[in-house]
């Protein structure tokens, strides 16, 4: 913390430094003087009526009486990364927005608004990478009327904890009542030491999700409007093929007696970067490698695509997927959010 040439904690922030990255310490509780500190770092997203609000890279919103700090001082807009890919959170956005197209969508300004029949949160979804070109109550007045024209719930997808993400957003929905529903988390790692994790024996590659791919695909009942999204047999492939647009693969190990695939995964390959997801192995034959044989399989694919890194979302609670990740050298970028307008 901030420490004067007296030796004296300091608070050096202000209202001007809301929109900022900040790190304050407060005293932990009521009653107490000295001695007993909570640290915490984020963006500060209001200051009024003496409370400071301030967002931590997780989207957690932490309030802080004004009456309680002890020291505060703004800090860069994000820890420098320690492995991985060097990659901007837009540039990320943007990817995962290509590989899971919507059926539909519009720009309203800086803002795209998604649709896909409900099928998944993030093609139904508007992705807020600038300004909508209105005021934030009339631009969400019309997203609002724009999914509800298609029956839909609106959601606005947000992102936190690193430079160019929207905490500002997060605070001004959260205060107009919109609830955030999921939070997940973008990883990033270098391809090359995913593709050198396990030999590719078994694992079988195509363009399409066949029947025998969608037999094992968790989400149950899928419809054209969700093999689109997917890709299967999306105009997509042909495209990419000629430098036109990703390119998307799938995969899948055979299982026993021509059945369901002990395990499937899928890939969008978008430039430099390559995106999995939908990697699900048999419940009776986790833990035996199969997950990392599929990813191994793309990536090599991915590698004589041109792609050099790799992205993946994983929600928070997923603690199974997260340990595979990180072995595998991945590691967190930020966490976006999903917040639905108030009932």
């Amino acid at each position: 913390m901030e420490i004067s040439a007296y030796g004296r904690l300091e608070v050096r922030i202000t209202v001007a430094d809301v929109g900022k990255r900040v790190s304050v310490r407060r005293l932990s509780g009521p009653g107490v003087t000295e001695g007993k500190f909570t640290d915490t770092v984020g963006v500060l997203t209001s200051w009024d009526a003496g409370v400071l609000v301030i967002t931590r890279k997780s989207g957690e919103v932490v309030r802080v009486d004004e009456s309680s700090l002890v020291a505060g001082k703004v800090v860069p807009a994000a820890p420098a990364r320690r492995r991985g890919p060097a990659a901007t959170y837009e540039e990320l956005a943007r990817a995962a927005s290509r590989a899971w197209r919507p059926v539909e969508s519009e720009r309203l300004g800086g803002w795209e608004l998604r649709a896909a029949a409900g099928f998944t949160r993030r093609a139904n979804s508007v992705l807020p990478l600038g300004d909508p070109g209105l005021p934030l109550d009339a631009a969400l007045d019309a997203v609002r009327r724009w999914y509800g024209a298609r029956g839909l719930p609106a959601y606005v997808q947000t992102a936190t904890g690193a430079e160019g993400t929207q905490e500002l957003l997060c605070a001004e929905l959260e205060e107009r009542g919109w609830v955030r529903e999921v939070t997940a988390h973008l990883w990033t790692g270098a391809l090359a030491p995913v593709a050198d994790r396990a030999d590719a024996e078994g694992v079988v590659l195509g363009r399409e999700a066949d029947e025998a791919w969608l037999a094992r695909y968790q989400r149950k009942g899928v419809s054209e409007v969700a093999l689109s999204v997917l890709g299967r047999g999306s105009p997509r492939s042909s495209e990419a093929e000629s430098g036109g647009g990703p390119s998307v693969w799938f995969a899948s190990v055979p299982g026993p007696g021509g059945g369901a695939p002990a395990a499937i995964g899928r890939c969008v390959v978008d430039g430099r970067w390559a995106g999995f997801g939908a990697v699900e192995v048999d419940p009776a034959q986790r833990r035996t490698g199969l997950a990392t044989r599929v990813m191994a399989a793309l990536a090599r694919r991915a590698l004589d695509e041109g792609a050099s890194a790799a992205w993946l979302q994983v929600e928070e609670e997923n603690a199974a997927a997260r340990a595979l990740y990180a072995g595998m050298g991945f590691s967190a970028h930020h966490a976006y959010h999903h917040y639905r307008e108030p009932s």
